[in-house]
């Protein structure tokens, strides 16, 4: 089964468009001002436009106010709200019961600790996200370029659907699909000349390099 693939922190209509050719099934938009990957809503909506009904629009969010989620889910419109905040299993009930929409719940992972969080979100959040804990002194809860111990999702029941994010890039993509029972991959940095600046040329590298790792797996029916 091919994975997902999330773009992530998108901002320009090139790197949408080679991102929607190539195949990826979910595209991001950051509204988390600190991160060089914001943007206003009303641009992630006209940015988005091409992606509706053909890629998975995905509104990334940190512990946002109502307010601003009545501005982001009305002007773009999104398939999937991502929490990547310190949202209690009853908060993402509520957002699900006032927008009506799937919620992707973020875990900041360096500990098999941080990963026990998750046990009780099973049934609430749609599906999870996985990405490496901030380095200290960062403001930006993702996006870091930085990977965790991938061996520490394998006490994770098979059922439990997730994406995972943290420095993923061309090289270690297909590392990350053998050694994890990942549904999805998200990468942001990974396909950047310099934070918030997505390269055409580097979303074709990791595509072309997550396509060579399917081709085993395609091959043996797996």
């Amino acid at each position: 089964m091919k994975p997902d693939i999330k773009i992530c922190g998108l901002k320009t209509p090139e790197a949408i468009d080679r991102a929607l050719k190539r195949g990826a099934t979910h595209v991001g938009f950051i509204f988390f001002e600190k991160s060089p990957r914001y943007v206003e809503p009303d641009v992630a909506a006209k940015l988005a436009e091409p992606a509706r009904g053909k890629a998975k629009i995905v509104a990334v969010v940190v512990d946002p106010t109502n307010d601003d989620l009545d501005e982001i889910v009305s002007l773009l419109k999104p398939d999937i709200l991502q929490l990547h905040g310190n949202e209690s299993p009853e908060h993402v009930l509520t957002i699900k019961a006032l927008y009506g929409l799937p919620v992707m719940k973020v875990f900041s992972v360096r500990t098999a600790d941080d990963l026990r969080r998750v046990e009780a979100y099973i049934g609430i959040a749609d599906r999870f996200l996985f990405d490496a804990k901030a380095p200290k002194g960062s403001e930006l809860p993702g996006g870091n370029g930085i990977s965790f111990d991938w061996s520490l999702l394998g006490w994770l029941d098979g059922s439990i659907d997730y994406m995972l994010s943290g420095g993923l890039n061309k090289s270690n993509v297909a590392d990350a699909l053998a050694n994890t029972r990942a549904r999805g991959i998200d990468v942001s940095s990974g396909v950047e000349t310099e934070p918030g600046v997505k390269s055409v040329a580097m979303i074709d590298e990791f595509f072309d390099a997550v396509e060579k790792a399917d081709a085993p797996l395609t091959a043996s029916g797996s």
